[in-house]
């Protein structure tokens, strides 16, 4: 699966056949198949996978942070969802790049799970709306998508090998905090 992931990042959903991937791996094309019926459901499981990633680091991030201030929480939320990015190997990636090309069968399948992680999210703005750390009046679901979009499209251009991804959370972290904060400059 890390191989076909990398290869659905590399060549795209259409561009990466099961043939390809075989070869790869040391193995013939049709022995993929004993693991995975279809290369929509290999491509299905490579999405799901990172998925878990992202509710983990989620979760991780939530647990760590309960006693923190509000910009912290957040600044370890963007953190964990970059590591998903960017250091628990090539799914979350995979599905950040390949998702909107990928079938609609396999799109149908995975919405209503990447729904929940985004619902996770949103529980977090909501909760900072209630507790009046930023604007109650501030439409979330936008906002959130705001976030992902800084977040998600860092996986097109920024190179951990030459960045710091410490950097990158802070960068993300205060273009979005400093936006919805009560107390932003004017």
């Amino acid at each position: 699966m890390d191989v076909a992931a990398s290869l659905f990042i590399d060549r795209g959903v259409d561009g990466a056949s099961l043939r390809q991937i075989a070869d790869l791996v040391g193995m013939k094309a049709g022995s993929l198949y004993y693991h995975f019926g279809s290369k929509n459901e290999l491509l299905s499981a490579i999405f799901e996978r990172g998925i878990e990633v992202m509710v983990s680091a989620f979760d991780e991030a939530d647990t760590a942070t309960s006693d923190l201030s509000d910009r912290e929480r957040v600044a370890a939320h963007v953190r964990a969802h970059l590591a998903a990015l960017f250091e628990n190997g090539p799914y979350t990636a995979a599905h950040v790049t390949a998702f909107r090309t990928a079938p609609a069968e396999v799109r149908d399948a995975i919405v209503p799970i990447r729904d929940e992680y985004e619902a996770m999210w949103t529980d977090l703005l909501r909760g900072l709306a209630a507790s009046g750390a930023i604007a109650d009046s501030t439409p979330l679901g936008l906002h959130r998508l705001l976030l992902f979009g800084a977040m998600n499209a860092s996986v097109e251009w920024f190179d951990p090998g030459r960045g710091n991804l410490d950097d990158l959370a802070a960068a993300i972290t205060n273009q979005f905090w400093d936006g919805l904060s009560k107390k932003a400059p004017a």
